[in-house]
């Protein structure tokens, strides 16, 4: 045994009501737990956690680190929280499998969520290649979903028409071979282009492959806004004729048509759920969403990829219809709904002499300069060349509160870390859970808060040795105050760290050790077991 952590408040991530206990820690599991009347542990190491909660690492079902983990050795971003594992891979755009060709493709396509990766050196091309590139060593653990769109791109590449019978067998076998090397899964981003090419039944054929190997599928779908109950009924069947788990991914209810409309999406979970579906999501605890600027063009102005949309946004006619369909119809890149510039603020640009537009609304900064709102998202557009990044204030206080009370949520920040001015949430997700509104709110108790963010996710990801505290667990661990946890970021200053979140351990080595980031890089690739069934 190497170290004691000596009277914490173990919650241990069941949901049961929390007790007082040692916890011993050895080859980077928990060897013992020893409440008090019981024999006292002894260690060369000790740690006095009276007044601490001691819970499992938290798991970020939805996260955007797929360079950032490779770039950033210290990633406090997610460390300080008490993240201790990361799903990446999301939205179905990510950086493997790849070959040459659709690798130069995804990285200009998601700028705006990573940066360029001009500081990066692309040494893999397969799932199994970037994880082994993660293996050697990373912040804090993470695992991989196989991005529908990027394996569309491999295989199709960027038209909007149906995969050819060959076209398909490739992706198939792509996903399949993905699995094979320790995805856990596969996601789409079907507002996204090109994964959002795909048909119905493209996409129950790679569920299919997902299924045979007991992964989930996590999908983006094709809208949150009009129609958004359509789209969620359209995965939980498309699913259910695949045989495959699902995972909404951001799970929620946006823009004012479904203002109050939460309920009638947990009415139809319940429903699947009742009939044997198996289910979960996540969500993050803030209203804005957050994309890039580009995403919110209709699909058809996105058909070829980055450079065909700039000679689009370049020619006026082209242009004008755009903004017709952006406007007044509404695209399908904004969930159907005709666009409100003041809605959209510009939170990160890649160009630096773009900076002064950070901050604003579109419609502001179009007022800023006496010109249409479409001007100036359209000059953003082609200047920055699609890398601007954006918070979209749709959101609903209400529908956020019920659907984290739903029995297979989880939490995800969907935090870009990209940007002057990213979202508060990539930085403050888990412990505005703990404090806002587990403590002030009430809207769970502690113990079950701590529940969705350790021990469901790790089920969904089908970890045996992972999200409880429990002896033979791995030692991936947070210590935080219950009285002071809290997300330090806000809007205004997104990149303050949490307070009351003094110590993290992944593998039984801090990363966080007195609320200071250690220089330990305990984090490794978690992959699913090889082979179908």
């Amino acid at each position: 045994m190497d170290l004691v952590i000596r009277g914490a408040r173990v919650i241990d991530g069941s949901g049961s009501p929390s007790y007082t206990a040692d916890v011993g820690l050895g080859d980077g599991r928990i060897e013992q737990i020893r409440q008090p009347g019981e024999p006292p542990l002894t260690a060369p190491r000790t740690l006095d956690a009276h007044g601490l909660a001691l819970s499992p690492g938290f798991i970020d079902m939805h996260a955007h680190s797929d360079l950032a983990l490779l770039r950033d050795p210290d990633h406090s971003a997610k460390a300080a929280q008490g993240v201790t594992l990361e799903v990446l891979g999301q939205d179905g755009l990510s950086y493997a499998p790849v070959d040459d060709r659709t690798l130069g493709e995804v990285r200009r396509a998601i700028t705006g969520w990573n940066g360029d990766g001009s500081d990066i050196d692309f040494d893999w091309r397969s799932v199994g290649e970037y994880l082994d590139r993660l293996d050697r060593g990373i912040a804090v653990n993470a695992a991989y979903l196989i991005p529908q769109g990027t394996v569309r791109m491999y295989a199709v590449g960027w038209d909007d028409r149906p995969a050819t019978a060959q076209q398909l067998d490739r992706m198939r076998e792509l996903v399949a071979q993905g699995l094979e090397e320790g995805a856990v899964g596969m996601s789409s981003g079907l507002t996204y282009t090109p994964g959002m090419y795909a048909t119905d039944s493209e996409l129950t054929e790679l569920c299919r492959v997902v299924a045979r190997y007991d992964g989930y599928y996590c999908p983006h779908h094709r809208s949150y806004g009009a129609g958004a109950l359509g789209a969620y009924e359209e995965m939980v069947r498309l699913t259910q004729d695949a045989g495959c788990a699902l995972h909404l991914a951001h799970a929620t209810m946006n823009f004012g048509v479904n203002k109050g409309r939460a309920p009638e999406l947990l009415d139809l979970l319940d429903a699947a759920l009742a009939a044997g579906a198996d289910i979960s999501l996540d969500t993050y605890p803030y209203t804005p969403g957050c994309t890039t600027l580009v995403a919110m063009l209709p699909s058809w102005a996105s058909e070829g990829g980055p450079e065909a949309i700039l000679a689009r946004l370049r020619d006026d006619d082209t242009a004008e219809r755009i903004r017709h369909h952006m406007e007044v119809v509404g695209a399908d890149g904004c969930h159907g709904v005709p666009i409100e510039w003041d809605t959209i603020e510009i939170s990160g640009v890649s160009d630096p002499g773009l900076a002064g537009c950070v901050g604003k609304t579109v419609a502001e900064a179009a007022a800023q300069r006496g010109e249409a709102p479409w001007t100036t998202a359209r000059r953003l557009l082609v200047n920055d060349r699609l890398g601007s990044t954006i918070l979209q204030h749709v959101g609903h206080e209400e529908n956020v509160q019920a659907i984290m009370r739903h029995p297979v949520h989880t939490g995800g920040s969907d935090g870009i870390l990209q940007g002057y001015k990213p979202h508060p949430r990539a930085y403050g997700t888990f412990p505005q859970y703990l404090g806002r509104y587990a403590r002030e709110l009430g809207i769970m108790s502690l113990e079950e808060t701590v529940a969705h963010l350790t021990s469901r996710p790790a089920a969904r990801l089908r970890l045996p040795d992972r999200g409880l505290v429990r002896e033979g667990y791995r030692a991936d661990l947070v210590l935080f105050d219950p009285d002071t946890v809290a997300a330090g970021s806000t809007f205004e200053s997104p990149r303050t760290l949490p307070v009351g979140i003094p110590h993290v351990l992944i593998d039984g080595r801090f990363v966080i050790r007195d609320g200071r980031r250690t220089d330990v890089l305990a984090g490794r690739s978690v992959r699913r077991t090889p082979g179908a069934r």
